[in-house]
């Protein structure tokens, strides 16, 4: 259910999927890779990425209802508010 919270596990393999997505970059950067090799980390890169969108979009879908369902009203002295009103 969207609603349900994400098992600390989520996060952790969201967070690793970066650091490899960001590896991948850089060795793609450095050079050195054959074209094989190349294509290959590039496969595996939009994969990742098209799978953290994903995950992003979902925990933004969560982050959305959870402010719905607790809105509150503002309040004189509220230090998130911009004016500080």
């Amino acid at each position: 259910m969207a609603g349900d919270p994400q098992p600390q596990g989520a996060a952790d393999d969201f967070d690793a999927r970066v650091a490899r997505l960001e590896a991948l970059v850089r060795e793609m950067e450095q050079g050195g890779l054959g074209l094989e090799g190349a294509i290959r980390r590039y496969e595996e890169g939009v994969a990742l990425l098209e799978r953290c969108r994903k995950e992003l979009a979902g925990y933004r879908k969560q982050v959305e209802e959870l402010s719905r369902a607790g809105a509150v009203e503002d309040y004189a002295g509220d230090p998130d508010l911009e004016d500080g009103d």
